[in-house]
C-alpha cells in the first residue's frame, strides 16, 4: 500500500501576476522605466532576465524594496533639494543622486522650494535660473537672506549658457553652475564635491 501523498501547498490564487514586467513593476513603483533600469543596473532591485533578455521583477523582490526605500522611511544620505518647473528633469536627477544614495526631495516651482526649505534644510540645493514668476537667481537671493550666504550649498543650472553664466554664479553666491542639458556625471561628481554621500 502506498503513503498517501503529502498536499501540494499551493499558493492562493490571484489576479495579480508574481512576475512583472519592467512597465509593470515601474507602474508598481511609480516610477519612470529608465528609474527601474538604473536601479537593476545598480544592484538597488533584484531583475531576472527572460531568454530573450526582457527584464522581469517578483512582485515580493519589489514590495521588499518599498519596505526599506519607500515614502516615509529614514533615509541614509544627505538631503537634496532639486528645484526645477520641468518634472522630467527633476524625475532624472532624482533617479541618479538616489541610485548614487542621496535623499531627494522635489518642488516645481520657487514657491514650492521656499516652503521645503522651511521643512528640512537641505545639504544641497540644485535650483534651475529659468522659471516662471520667480527664477532661480530670485529664489537664490530669498534662501541667503533667510538662511545666511554659503548656508545652504547651491548648483545652480540653465539651458541659457553664456561665458559670464559661471562667474554670475558664483558672485551670486552659487558653488557651481551647469548648463541644460547637463551630463549627469559632472552634476554627480559636483553633488559629491559639495555633499559627500
Amino acid at each position: 500500500m502506498t503513503p498517501p501523498r503529502e498536499p501540494i501547498s499551493r499558493r492562493a490564487p490571484t489576479s495579480e501576476p508574481d512576475w512583472l514586467t519592467l512597465g509593470q513593476a515601474a507602474k508598481y513603483l511609480g516610477v519612470a522605466q529608465s528609474t527601474i533600469r538604473k536601479w537593476s543596473d545598480g544592484g538597488r532591485v533584484p531583475a531576472f532576465y527572460t531568454p530573450g533578455g526582457h527584464r522581469r521583477y517578483r512582485r515580493g523582490d519589489l514590495e521588499a524594496f518599498l519596505e526599506r526605500s519607500g515614502p516615509g522611511r529614514g533615509r541614509t544620505g544627505p538631503l537634496v533639494l532639486v528645484v526645477d518647473d520641468d518634472p522630467g528633469v527633476r524625475q532624472l536627477v532624482r533617479a541618479n543622486l538616489e541610485a548614487e544614495g542621496y535623499a531627494v526631495r522635489e518642488a516645481g516651482s520657487a514657491a514650492e522650494g521656499l516652503a521645503s526649505l522651511e521643512e528640512e534644510a537641505p545639504e544641497l540645493l540644485l535650483l534651475d535660473v529659468m522659471m516662471p514668476e520667480v527664477d532661480g537667481w530670485e529664489m537664490l537671493r530669498q534662501v541667503q537672506e533667510r538662511f545666511g550666504v554659503g548656508a545652504i550649498p547651491v548648483l545652480v543650472f540653465s539651458g541659457t549658457v553664456e561665458e559670464r553664466a559661471v562667474s554670475d554664479a558664483a558672485a551670486r553666491g552659487a558653488r557651481g553652475f551647469l548648463g541644460k542639458p547637463f551630463d549627469l556625471q559632472q552634476l554627480i561628481d559636483q553633488a559629491k564635491q559639495i555633499a559627500p554621500v
